[in-house]
């Protein structure tokens, strides 16, 4: 099973790209969708929108593990990673991808074992399941390689699926 990690954002869309087989991971990718911070707002959508269908082409995944969108305090940015996460979803389902949603605690109890486990007990351990030298970088990716391995971890399990 290819699984398509995202971590939703419209400055930086961590992806990471896995290869789930008989209980293994194989990493084939991982990296961001990058968007200039002076560029209008529908130019950022539409370079996300081309960064997750270039993926889909090269990747052929056959789901998307994206973070459930999470507000803090600051409402504003919360609403443009919501465009950038529609526009996220679109991309994988006009590529016939299906989707699943996680919360930041499901990935932490999943990779960690700890729903309330710190960012670097998440990215150490992300780093060890798929043998990788160091931590992967940027944090949005690392962010998605965990995502990835949460879907992984609960694929078998309807509990946490969420269809489109």
């Amino acid at each position: 099973m290819i699984i398509l990690g995202i971590d939703p954002g419209y400055a930086t869309v961590g992806y990471g790209v896995l290869d789930f087989d008989r209980g293994r991971f194989r990493v084939l990718d991982y990296g961001a969708v990058t968007t200039p911070a002076g560029l209008d707002f529908p130019e950022r959508l539409q370079i996300i929108y081309e960064g997750i269908c270039e993926l889909c082409d090269r990747f052929k995944p056959d789901c998307m593990a994206v973070e459930e969108l999470f507000f803090n305090t600051n409402i504003t940015t919360g609403i443009q990673v919501g465009h950038a996460r529609g526009v996220i979803l679109l991309a994988g389902r006009q590529k016939g991808v299906e989707f699943f949603e996680y919360t930041p605690l499901q990935v932490k109890q999943s990779v960690v074992g700890y729903g309330r486990a710190e960012k670097h007990q998440v990215m150490e351990m992300t780093r060890q399941l798929l043998g990788l030298e160091r931590i992967p970088r940027p944090d949005d990716a690392a962010d998605a390689l965990a995502l990835a391995i949460c879907h992984a971890h609960s694929a078998k399990s309807n509990l946490w699926k969420v269809k489109t």
